[in-house]
């Protein structure tokens, strides 16, 4: 059995595959002309974020019979048409949890601490010691947005570092919740109560700019609000003027509506927001976790 893959994987990841005896080919994100001349006789696409897999890509592989994203979302595949085939798609939603978790704690440390602008300041030759002034996160209090994988680990750390926790779900888990010291809370009461925010839904039409101009003039003018989630959750025109007016004292983002974020975007000219590159999945184990369980999963459909 020959399974395509289209993008990069850990090493163990190929192991699995190779061990289970399935011929791999290799190509690295393929775009949609490409991946045509590829799929005629796979059984088995392995993706990141991209490539795109299309109906058009699906409808050209016959003998395709499953899907594997080594990663969290799916928007990249064309669901519809899979299903529509029985085609199976898998992916390792779990493998990037502690990792995302970490990097909006490092976000939050880092707007709190103002790490990013002293750096940039020294650099320039600027010894901006008062600009730098921060505030400690123990005994502030957290706002968990989202009560999932990863915002159960970042309510986790924060519970560890002495913070109060406050978490909003539209699926309260009260059990989950006192394993971490956390009390559930409206939205607004969240927002309104919180000295840092931060993001942990998915993007749905019910989480399109859940972080809108109304729900950031809820906020403290000493709050910071991270997003490590979707872009899209927060509306970037109202945050962009929320940092320059004060409505909010910073912001951690390592997600946009707009993505690479262009070089003249408006939050680049602001010196209370540290910015990212989409890196939050981005470690040596989250790789190697999403690699393998995806792939192990594409052993099991395929050898039944």
């Amino acid at each position: 059995m020959k399974v395509l893959v289209a993008a990069p994987l850990h090493e163990k990841a190929i192991d699995v595959l190779k061990n289970a005896g399935f011929e791999i080919v290799y190509e690295e994100y393929p775009d949609e002309a490409r991946l045509l001349e590829l799929v005629g006789d796979v059984e088995a696409i392995v993706v990141r974020s991209k490539p795109k897999v299309t109906r058009k890509v699906i409808e050209a592989a016959p003998k395709l019979k499953v899907i594997g994203r080594a990663g969290v979302g799916l928007d990249n595949i064309d669901l519809e048409a899979a299903k529509e085939r029985g085609i199976k798609v898998v992916n390792s939603p779990g493998a990037s949890s502690r990792s995302v978790a970490e990097l909006a704690v490092a976000l939050m440390f880092n707007v709190a601490r103002k790490v990013a602008f002293a750096d940039r300041k020294m650099r320039e030759g600027t010894w901006a010691k008062k600009q730098a002034m921060g505030i400690e996160l123990e005994g502030k209090t957290i706002g968990v947005v989202g009560f999932g994988r990863i915002g159960y680990e970042v309510a986790k750390i924060a519970r560890a570092l002495g913070m109060n926790v406050l978490l909003y779900d539209p699926y309260p888990n009260e059990e989950r919740a006192r394993e971490v010291g956390g009390t559930f809370a409206s939205l607004e009461d969240l927002l309104r109560e919180s000295d840092v925010v931060t993001l942990h839904v998915p993007l749905i039409e019910a989480t399109h700019h859940l972080i809108n101009e109304e729900r950031l003039r809820l906020m403290k003018p000493t709050a910071i609000l991270i997003n490590a989630a979707r872009g899209a959750v927060v509306d970037t025109e109202a945050l962009v003027k929320a940092l320059q007016e004060g409505w909010i004292a910073g912001a951690g983002l390592d997600v946009f509506e707009e993505e690479p974020l262009p070089a003249d975007h408006p939050l680049t000219k602001l010196d209370n927001v540290v910015l990212t590159p989409h890196i939050g999945a981005s470690t040596v184990e989250a790789q190697m976790r999403a690699g393998v369980q995806v792939v192990e999963q594409i052993v099991e459909v395929l050898k039944g």
